[in-house]
């Protein structure tokens, strides 16, 4: 079973500075992506400002369970990207994400390992655990989109 401590491990390595099961992370992805690129639609496929989006507002949502607040989160909004008109904006939601991720990291670190077990917000979510080893899923299978449409976007 994991602990707390591997479990931010994984967190930290997926969106902010790890390389080992995909050589790559977020913030490695994202960091010269412009505005262009981050608005740009491939095809039928989100674009990276919707997916980058999207991994932080789930972030957000467990983050805020994480402080003791409510999970106010919904799926059916999970992809509401408000309108990003320039590159300041850009940079703020990438900052965001960060500061965010790492929030999630450190609120995760000072939990006791006893915590993992425990049910989250409601039994139907399962445990703790269950739902930060899902993130961390989530965040590698929108990692690996990331990677494909911007190797797409740059040929």
């Amino acid at each position: 079973m994991s602990s707390v401590s591997e479990l931010s491990k994984r967190f930290r390595e997926v969106l902010l500075d790890g390389r080992w099961i995909a050589n790559t992370n977020f913030k490695d992805q994202l960091s010269d992506v412009t505005l262009e690129q981050a608005l740009m639609k491939v095809g039928s496929l989100n674009t990276i400002a919707m997916l980058t989006f999207h991994i932080h507002y789930y972030i957000a949502g467990i983050v805020n369970v994480f402080e003791g607040g409510n999970l106010e989160i919904k799926d059916q909004f999970s992809f509401d990207l408000p309108p990003i008109e320039s590159q300041e904006q850009w940079a703020d939601l990438l900052l965001t994400l960060w500061t965010d991720a790492e929030r999630f990291a450190v609120l995760l670190e000072q939990m006791p390992d006893s915590k993992l077990d425990e049910v989250f917000v409601d039994e139907k979510y399962g445990t703790y655990r269950r739902n930060i080893d899902g993130m961390i899923e989530h965040a590698y299978y929108h990692l690996g989109q990331v990677t494909l449409i911007k190797k797409m976007l740059t040929n």
